[in-house]
């Protein structure tokens, strides 16, 4: 994996690179849309590659293991071969659902035991399982074991949880260098920085994982229910000390502004199921602002959910014909406002990234995170 800067905002932190991979090429800063399952809820992959125009998606270790299962992806080739996506996949290690599952699992030094949330069997998840798994899943970037603290966390807790992860952590790359790609294409390892809201432990931790030399790094146990304040003076921390020539992930952030706060600091990637989950429910982002399509105010708007996206699914389908569907319980509208939501994410990334080569991310950042922000 390669990574290039190919431009800094002179006003900010921000930059814009790109990434090399097996599977084709990243332009930075990036939106990485989920797909939990091996499936982006409710967008189907042509739409991905056409519509939307996604670079790279996610795939969930812990779901993936569970189902399809690691047979039936070692027997097909990999996830890619599994579900057609031609383009580069990160997969999580499941260090999320350590802290997501938390009634359902205990931590102990060797990994990580827990019941599956499907059909209560019992599994264990250790630094060397999950480096085997994320190898047969085939992703192009896989992230270390690590666990992700709660907030709020007290400081003895996030401290013995820091030093847990960077044990787990060179046991990851020990197995990572003793083992070899299943399918023919390069796999990059990153580490996660953890040390919840301490900046000693930040500090302490971002120091650990810079050391490790890895191809890039990630930012972890951010974006829990802490105040975004805090999430920003913890990220700008951390990419402080970070390597410049390295990409930096932000993980599980978020709306429009802590991502476009995020670029600023020197992130250059990012996930959430924000777009997805939030437009099934109905909450549309736009280049114009919020909408919430449920209200009756959009019952008689003809007018397109948004004018101005670059998805024409968005600028087909009339505010009041989404409505309709959601007032209908049709799948269709599921379907459009997530391809409408991710599109947005997408366009807004690629135009911060405009921006940044342009040198006036800082100037427009402002702007667009309270047009953005502000509901319709």
């Amino acid at each position: 994996m390669e990574f290039n800067i190919q431009a800094k905002d002179p006003g900010s932190k921000a930059r814009a690179g790109e990434i090399t991979t097996g599977h084709g090429v990243i332009q930075t800063p990036i939106f990485m849309p989920v797909g939990t399952v091996g499936t982006v809820k409710a967008v189907h992959f042509a739409e991905l590659e056409t519509e939307v125009q996604a670079q790279i998606i996610l795939g969930n270790t812990y779901h993936l293991y569970l189902r399809p299962g690691l047979e039936t992806l070692k027997m097909v080739g990999g996830l890619h071969k599994f579900n057609t996506w031609n383009g580069p996949i990160l997969t999580d290690s499941g260090g999320y659902q350590v802290f997501s599952l938390a009634e359902r699992r205990k931590i102990t030094e060797e990994g990580v035991k827990f019941q599956s949330h499907i059909d209560g069997s019992k599994h264990l998840f250790t630094p060397e399982n999950v480096m085997d798994t994320e190898r047969t899943i085939g992703a192009d970037i896989i992230m270390a074991f690590d666990e992700c603290t709660p907030y709020p966390c007290e400081l003895k807790y996030a401290t013995n949880s820091m030093h847990l992860t960077h044990r787990w952590l060179d046991r990851c790359v020990k197995r990572f260098n003793e083992t070899e790609p299943l399918y023919g294409y390069e796999q990059a390892l990153f580490p996660i920085v953890q040390g919840s809201v301490y900046p000693d432990l930040r500090k302490q931790s971002a120091e650990y994982i810079a050391s490790k030399g890895m191809p890039g790094n990630a930012i972890g146990g951010l974006s829990v229910g802490e105040p975004a304040e805090d999430m920003y003076t913890m990220t700008e921390l951390v990419c402080d000390i970070l390597p410049a020539d390295k990409p930096r992930y932000l993980m599980g952030v978020g709306t429009p502004a802590n991502i476009l706060e995020g670029i600023a600091l020197g992130v250059d990637m990012f996930d959430c199921v924000m777009p997805t989950r939030n437009g099934r429910n109905g909450m549309m982002f736009t280049t114009q602002g919020i909408i919430n399509i449920k209200n009756k105010k959009w019952e008689h708007d003809f007018s397109a959910i948004d004018e101005f996206s670059p998805a024409s699914t968005s600028r087909r389908h009339s505010k009041a014909y989404l409505r309709h569907l959601f007032a209908a319980n049709e799948l269709l509208g599921l379907q459009i406002a997530s391809i409408n939501n991710i599109s947005f994410y997408l366009w807004m990334v690629g135009e911060a990234r405009k921006q940044i080569l342009a040198g006036t991310f800082y100037t427009w950042k402002e702007g667009a995170i309270k047009k953005f922000m502000q509901r319709l």
